[in-house]
């Protein structure tokens, strides 16, 4: 098959579960003989090449732009750019191709790639990592511009497509704004080992790993192992990672004032946060917002227990069963995170060993290799 893959990020240059998933798709398919091309905005040095399979066509579809504001939410102008970028490569190029597989955002190349398709004539594929409802769209951008975005949101989902949600969460929303035809909820992005964890004795360290940006809401981790601290003795908190929230994490570190407790080191080599999950006595996911919740299948691989918080945007809550592979806070609350924590440490080695035996009766089904059959039998039936 020939196969377009257009999204405007490429692990690592930037980082994200989304990213992870399309660059591992590419490379998969094309280790499996397929001819793939990876649309994308340029995110390297001129002259540099992009650090990617080099089995995999990479072709930019705009210039190296800034994606976020300062305070960490996504900029207009780059997925205006992106998307005139991926319309004028489609109508030039889209014969090369029998399948485009995109993201839905941002949105405007999924519309590039359903106007094209006219003279193109692929199919086209698209992943939905989350639908915002009304509501989170005028929280995030404002009244007038958030009503704009959902429109074209609208928009998106009423393009004929072969639609993939990853969260059951997300496929009843995308089901509700008006999809035509079939969305298929893909369970797998882990593309780690699926060889059974053995569980080890943990440490007393609560373990946070993610972009500090509002929706992660790292600062409200802090303040619940904060909390928890003072119930455990011993306990420390580790928060791993960077972004526009970092000095508000540093700044709730300093009000705790635990005699260095808490630590904020920034972002670390992929295998020091490995080591530290494997470990740690949980994970923690404070956030809001996930589209899927990666990090609850890393920890569980590691025979690690997560904590997840409640919420609306949350899908990250449909990978715990609670008691056996972590715990769901019902708010974010200090107090709530806290008695989760404390949990966590009271059921001590036997809910490690649950989740090491969770991670291995789920394995097959939340892997990559999983989710790459379902999207490679979509792929098939473009050619009939």
């Amino acid at each position: 098959m020939r196969v377009c893959i257009i999204y405007d990020c490429l692990f690592p240059h930037t980082v994200g579960g989304a990213e992870r998933w399309y660059r591992n798709l590419a490379e998969r398919l094309a280790g499996e003989g397929h001819e793939v091309t990876y649309l994308t905005l340029r995110q390297w040095e001129r002259g540099e090449k992009p650090r990617i399979d080099e089995r995999v066509r990479v072709c930019t579809a705009g210039p190296r732009m800034a994606l976020y504001t300062d305070d960490g939410r996504r900029r207009i102008l780059p997925p205006l750019v992106f998307g005139v970028g991926v319309l004028a490569h489609l109508l030039r190029h889209g014969r090369r191709y029998d399948v485009v597989h995109t993201a839905s955002f941002p949105y405007f190349s999924l519309l590039a790639a359903a106007l094209a398709r006219v003279l193109g004539g692929y199919r086209v594929v698209c992943d939905w990592h989350e639908v915002w409802s009304r509501s989170y769209w005028r929280e995030y951008l404002g009244r007038a511009a958030g009503d704009v975005g959902y429109v074209v949101q609208l928009l998106c989902a009423r393009c004929r497509q072969r639609a993939f949600c990853f969260s059951r969460l997300h496929a009843e929303r995308l089901r509700g704004e008006g999809l035509r035809g079939e969305v298929t909820v893909l369970e797998g992005e882990y593309a780690g080992g699926l060889q059974a964890p053995v569980a080890v004795q943990a440490e007393p360290v609560v373990v946070f790993a993610g972009r500090m940006i509002p929706e992660k809401r790292a600062p409200a981790g802090v303040a619940g192992v904060a909390a928890a601290v003072q119930r455990i003795e011993g306990l420390r908190g580790v928060f791993y990672g960077d972004g526009p929230e970092r000095g508000l994490v540093l700044e709730a570190i300093a009000r705790a004032d635990l005699d260095g407790a808490l630590t904020a080191p920034g972002f670390v080599p992929a295998e020091q946060i490995e080591e530290a999950l494997t470990h740690a006595l949980c994970m923690l996911l404070p956030s809001r917002r996930e589209g899927y919740g990666m990090g609850v299948v890393e920890a569980a691989a590691r025979g690690t227990p997560s904590i997840v918080v409640a919420g609306p945007d949350n899908a990250a809550t449909e990978l715990i069963e609670e008691g056996v592979n972590g715990f769901v806070a019902p708010g974010p609350e200090p107090e709530a995170i806290a008695a989760a924590i404390e949990l966590v440490h009271e059921r001590g080695m036997p809910l490690r060993e649950s989740t090491a035996a969770w991670f291995s009766a789920n394995a097959r089904r939340l892997s990559l290799g999983s989710s790459l059959e379902v999207v490679l039998a979509s792929y098939a039936s473009a050619a009939e």
